[in-house]
């Protein structure tokens, strides 16, 4: 609205987005960019969100299709009677949280930001302690008192929604961030010493299989453009096969092509029997 009315005032105003639908709302004009080069120019009252996520990728976008491989099956993931006071500065306390995930299912927990996800995704990632380790229960596996390195030996993932600083280290380089992540399930480490020809094979499958955007996997996180880092985020969780996986908005701030895949990865992972 705002917008609206300083263009109408004769403000001249550049709107620089992938909300495709934003930019079919506000904009009388607009050109699309990719890889540094500008490939089309449109009117976008004319187009749609799709067409116009088509000319930014240079291809048909293909959106997820649910598999229906797997029906859903025992209890995976059991929270129960869950109470943990917030360590964020406004957060929210979490009150006698309640939930089950079972293998092949996909469970959304939506809410209006800061209403307690960044709480959830802390106790069930292990960075967050609770006092009741039967509280949060894997297979039968109380884990409510164990750390991220236990959950993830006992088969869960973790897909945080800031990529640089929590999902990744800025400064550290692709095959390094796989090894943060990945040295206790894919055998990363072999008497206190990275196996670092491990670590570079495990983050070039991610690059290929993930088609990530990148001159090496020696470049570091930060030069990777944000749905790139998340489409590797992503593959370094999924090529670990976790029985679980915890995805805090994974597909923010990507663009839509890059949002399709990693749908498509969840629904895939979820066919093989994950929660």
């Amino acid at each position: 609205h705002t917008l609206r009315r300083l263009s109408e005032d004769g403000v001249s105003i550049l709107y620089i987005s992938h909300k495709l639908q934003e930019i079919k709302d506000l904009c009388h004009t607009a050109t699309i960019m990719r890889m540094g080069e500008v490939v089309a120019d449109c009117d976008p009252a004319k187009e749609t969100p799709r067409s116009m996520a088509e000319m930014m990728m240079g291809a048909n976008l293909t959106p997820p299709e649910r598999t229906d491989k797997a029906a859903a099956g025992q209890p995976h993931l059991v929270v129960k009677g869950l109470n943990v006071a917030s360590t964020h500065t406004h957060g929210t306390d979490l009150q006698d949280i309640n939930f089950e995930v079972r293998t092949g299912e996909v469970l959304g927990i939506a809410g209006i930001a800061g209403n307690g996800q960044q709480e959830l995704m802390d106790v069930l990632s292990g960075e967050a302690l609770v006092g009741d380790p039967e509280s949060i229960v894997i297979d039968d596996k109380p884990v409510g008192a164990s750390g991220p390195n236990r959950r993830r030996s006992v088969g869960m993932a973790f897909v945080p929604e800031e990529r640089l600083g929590h999902g990744a280290v800025p400064q550290m380089s692709l095959w390094e961030n796989a090894f943060l992540s990945g040295a206790t399930r894919m055998n990363l480490l072999k008497s206190g010493f990275i196996r670092v020809k491990n670590s570079e094979d495990y983050a070039s499958k991610i690059v290929d299989e993930f088609r990530v955007k990148t001159p090496s996997i020696a470049n570091v996180a930060s030069s990777l453009s944000g749905g790139n880092l998340q489409k590797f985020i992503i593959g370094r969780e999924i090529l670990q096969n976790p029985g679980i996986i915890i995805a805090l908005q994974p597909t923010w701030g990507v663009d839509a092509g890059s949002a399709a895949a990693i749908r498509q990865s969840l629904i895939d992972l979820a066919a093989n029997g994950a929660a």
